[in-house]
């Protein structure tokens, strides 16, 4: 996790708003395969389609373009179909992604132990 940052968001949503989300996470997934820096970006859901997971993993220079280019556009439209309930953020974050990180909420935690492969 040396150089990269983690993060898992919550989402919460109305099973209404799940086709919507869907479509519009299509367009999001799309612009973000396209960057060099973003490893990871991946949507999950429930069962009954209430909650959402992004799981999330990019090299330290991605992840402030990712947010300020690539999802800026879609933002406004995104957070009308669901609300951010948690955001957990693993890694040693920059001072300029913990600012821009905690105005989604973000829990910071740093790695003690353990390796990646």
């Amino acid at each position: 996790m040396r150089d990269e940052i983690y993060s898992i968001y919550h989402l919460s949503l109305d099973p209404a708003n799940f086709a919507p989300f869907q479509a519009l996470v299509a367009r999001i997934v799309a612009a973000a395969s396209e960057e060099a820096d973003t490893l990871t970006y991946e949507y999950v859901v429930n069962a009954d389609q209430t909650a959402v997971h992004i799981i999330e993993r990019y090299r330290m220079a991605g992840l402030l373009p990712h947010v300020e280019e690539t999802f800026a556009p879609y933002a406004e439209e995104f957070l009308s179909l669901v609300k951010i309930e948690a955001l957990f953020v693993y890694g040693d974050p920059t001072p300029e992604i913990r600012t821009k990180l905690d105005g989604f909420g973000a829990t910071y935690l740093a790695s003690f132990d353990g390796f990646t492969r």
